[in-house]
């Protein structure tokens, strides 16, 4: 192996899981965002004890317009989500997790900006350049109704989650996790859904083999979601999520990062901002600036249009004690 790739690989190994997490990316589309469906992590459990603290930041843009026959989608405003999340290794191969999200809805700020990079690159808008900017309007109108005109903010829906690493070698890892969504979030202001989800999910982490410095994770999953009464007779009750991320070491301190994440429709719905299995694509950089610190900021675009956020900004800090 040639030496500008075996420092890498040997600093990687010093700094373990916190150095290679996938990016922490979840669907913040006003309906999907409402499901307990969890971000990607890495299969691999800190030593028994060890302590982590993040705190992931986003701001997402939403604009779906579109009518079928019986039904009507509008989906138009910006959504912010802050989430606190920390981890304990109960064991040296088992972990515990909690994720504590604040959520704001709002027209936001960020409409004249996507307007004018789709303009700069000759991109189709969906027609979001003629209608208003910077107005919250999240309305659906079929089998189901719900409606949300004006901002709000406030706590989201916590979830907590017991990881078990089952097989651990130099290089590579995999984990069962387990997860609940506790239904703390206000769902008239879209901060939850209104009910509990559970869900089980495998997860991996692997070098790749070669000699380029990548470390690959993934997930697949099932999630059961409790009922909402913002889309109840609509709803999908049972949906799969899938994930697959790479982490490229290009140095010492830094990493570039991509990935993908996946998940069924939220809804049975001839509408695709609902009804179609959502897919997003996600680049961002990692930043190891201290021994105990990590900073990541990423990008996530819909590359299945509408299924989810036109576009997300991302920026997450990650300490381990």
């Amino acid at each position: 192996m040639a030496l500008k790739w075996v420092l890498p690989a040997l600093l990687a190994g010093a700094q373990g899981a916190l150095a290679a997490e996938p990016l922490y990316v979840r669907n913040l589309s006003p309906v999907a965002g409402l499901l307990g469906l969890p971000a990607q992590r890495s299969a691999d459990i800190s030593p028994a004890g060890q302590f982590d603290l993040a705190l992931h930041g986003s701001i997402a843009s939403h604009y779906v317009v579109e009518a079928k026959t019986g039904e009507f989608l509008n989906l138009d405003g910006e959504t912010s989500r802050l989430a606190l999340e920390a981890r304990y290794a109960l064991g040296d191969n088992w972990d515990l997790q909690l994720e504590v999200p604040w959520l704001e809805h709002s027209g936001g700020s960020l409409d004249s900006l996507i307007d004018k990079w789709h303009d700069f690159w000759g991109m189709s808008d969906g027609g979001r350049s003629d209608a208003e900017q910077d107005l919250l309007n999240y309305t659906y109108l079929g089998a189901d109704n719900f409606s949300l005109v004006e901002d709000g903010s406030g706590l989201g829906d916590t979830s907590l989650s017991l990881s078990y690493r089952f097989l651990a070698d130099r290089n590579s890892a995999a984990a069962v996790v387990a997860g609940y969504k506790f239904a703390t979030g206000d769902e008239d202001e879209f901060l939850g859904s209104g009910a509990a989800d559970a869900y089980l999910a495998l997860r991996f982490s692997g070098d790749h083999n070669g000699d380029l410095p990548l470390r690959w994770h993934g997930q697949l999953g099932y999630l059961y979601a409790g009922e909402s009464e913002l889309i109840e007779t609509i709803q999908e009750r049972h949906l799969w999520f899938a994930g697959l991320g790479l982490d490229w070491r290009i140095g010492e301190s830094w990493s570039v990062l991509g990935q993908v994440d996946a998940h069924a429709a939220p809804a049975d719905s001839d509408i695709k901002g609902i009804g179609d299995a959502a897919i997003m694509l996600s680049v961002g950089a990692r930043w190891r600036f201290a021994e105990s610190w990590v900073l990541d900021v990423s990008l996530v675009e819909d590359i299945q249009v509408e299924t989810a956020p036109d576009v997300v900004f991302q920026a997450g800090v990650r300490w381990r004690r």
